[in-house]
């Protein structure tokens, strides 16, 4: 028996969009210092992630299939009223094959100063070609304070080695250019993790002592040293990476201690991020495998 052509195409835009499920969105949110001395406050890089696999592919010809996503990224104040608002459309490749497994993520990345304070990151997608099930939010608590005394910013889990750079641009920071690992995941193939932090009201005229240590929650630890020389006056960029040779499957915690003093053994300030080794699965950057 034949089928109508309509009828072909009605149910294979139903079956993607059923394979499809609801759309995804990963927020990572890093806090850097604002270096204007007059306005307090800090530079927010907000690295907006989308894995299209979770996209409903829309035909627009014969073997063209392609996804959109409209992406709203809002940052509250305490008493709920917008300190900023944006709205992004994201259009993927097209394909010719939507049974591809893995399928890049589309991701952007906003810098925002904003003053001292308390706030709620809100990142919302919505699937541009569903209605039903076709929207997701996520939200993030923001506080952003100045520590008395030494201090390190967040720490930047990178997919690949801070590159020296001396553009500038949303990628840039700290005379480098990073590129982000989405959700803080790494997955097959991936040996090393790489950072990027900044140190703050650091002293000087002597090298500094900078411990890493990495360990999961089974008790498997790495751990590394490196000498620092402190800027005066502006912040200090911090950037390396470490194997992650024997450690386990799951979550993982990177801490990053600065020693300064005699001998170097006074611990002048410390930070950590949480990140996860997915060994796996394969995918580019940030794309994950269809469940």
């Amino acid at each position: 028996m034949l089928r109508s052509p309509v009828l072909v195409v009605f149910a294979l835009l139903l079956h993607l969009a059923a394979y499809a499920g609801p759309p995804q969105i990963l927020i990572d949110v890093a806090r850097f210092r604002n270096l204007n001395k007059v306005e307090k406050g800090a530079e927010v890089e907000i690295y907006v992630t989308v894995p299209t696999q979770s996209l409903t592919y829309r035909q627009r010809a014969p073997k063209s299939f392609q996804s959109a996503a409209i992406v709203t990224l809002e940052v509250l104040k305490a008493d709920g009223t917008p300190a900023y608002r944006e709205v992004v459309t994201l259009k993927p490749p097209v394909l010719n094959d939507t049974t591809i497994a893995i399928k890049n993520p589309q991701s952007f990345l906003k810098r925002i100063l904003l003053p001292d304070g308390k706030y709620t990151v809100r990142g919302t997608v919505r699937d541009q070609y569903r209605t039903a099930n076709g929207e997701t939010t996520v939200e993030k608590p923001l506080v952003l304070e100045a520590p008395a005394g030494p201090f390190f910013s967040d720490i930047v889990l990178l997919a690949r080695p801070a590159a020296r750079s001396v553009g500038v641009d949303n990628f840039s920071r700290g005379g480098y250019r990073l590129t982000r690992t989405p959700g803080n995941v790494y997955a097959r193939g991936t040996e090393n993790i790489f950072f990027y932090t900044e140190l703050h009201n650091a002293p000087t005229g002597q090298p500094l002592r900078v411990h890493y240590h990495l360990t999961t929650p089974d008790g498997s630890a790495a751990d590394a040293d490196a000498v620092l020389n402190a800027q005066s006056g502006r912040p200090t960029a911090v950037a390396g990476q470490l194997p992650l040779g024997p450690l386990p499957d799951g979550p993982f915690t990177l801490f990053i201690e600065v020693y300064g003093g005699p001998g170097n053994k006074t611990l002048l300030t410390g930070h950590r991020v949480i990140g996860e080794r997915n060994s796996p699965e394969y995918a580019p950057a940030g794309a994950a495998v269809p469940r």
